[in-house]
């Protein structure tokens, strides 16, 4: 561990040592939801350094909170799995997402835009149940953000699977949702709704995936939580 600790005997504070660092809950957030490879995890941590990352595993592996293997198959690749002390903490991450989505302020949080983070959760939450059998594919634009971060494809395979784009697969788009990010992430976090928003989203394409977007869309675990009512 980097930091020098509480030096205290109470075990909240021999937690926070360890459970505290920075980006440490964070990561086990990606965790928590599923994520195991390094790839992946930097995905739902975008703007965490490699380094710094790698060196969160290394400290939460000698915690006991993690536990690392090679994946048969490919050789030189690790997974990371929560061990059953890791698998303990889901119930202590969703405890703090929940107060957050609660108790700060929707315009604090929506000062941390971020389309790669936004588009990845949006991916892992997504339920294909309402959408065609096949593949159906989704584009957003994103018209207030620069060319290079402004169009995200969302693939859906007929068995469920939903895999993430940065850059055109080469398949026919169903639906284009064109939008600005701010709108999107108040959706996904469940502060509004798309009906709501309706004359901030342009929606192009097949209308019953149009239609049913509120129900396919992939929104926050967290979004269950209302905010308090303001002051």
């Amino acid at each position: 561990m980097t930091q020098a600790g509480y030096k205290q005997f109470c075990p909240l504070s021999m937690a926070a040592e360890l459970l505290c660092t920075r980006w440490t809950m964070v990561l086990l957030r990606e965790l928590v939801a599923g994520s195991t490879r390094f790839n992946d995890l930097r995905r739902g941590v975008p703007k965490m350094s490699p380094t710094l990352l790698s060196q969160r595993l290394k400290d939460l592996e000698a915690g006991g909170i993690v536990e690392r293997t090679e994946i048969e198959s490919e050789r030189g690749v690790f997974e990371y799995r929560l061990t059953e002390a890791g698998r303990d903490l889901r119930p202590v991450v969703e405890a703090m997402g929940f107060w957050g989505q609660k108790w700060v302020e929707a315009r604090l949080s929506l000062k941390n835009l971020d389309p790669s983070l936004l588009m990845w959760d949006m991916r892992r939450n997504l339920n294909p149940s309402p959408l065609p059998d096949g593949r159906t594919v989704i584009q957003f634009l994103y018209h207030d953000l620069p060319a290079s971060k402004r169009s995200w494809w969302l693939i859906v395979e007929k068995h469920g699977d939903v895999d993430l784009c940065w850059y055109d697969p080469g398949f026919d788009v169903d639906l284009y949702v064109s939008t600005d990010l701010c709108t999107m992430t108040s959706i996904w976090m469940g502060l509004t709704t798309v009906h709501k928003e309706r004359d901030k989203i342009s929606l192009t394409g097949d209308l019953d995936v149009a239609g049913k977007m509120q129900t396919w869309l992939g929104l926050s675990p967290f979004a269950v939580m209302p905010k308090r009512a303001a002051a």
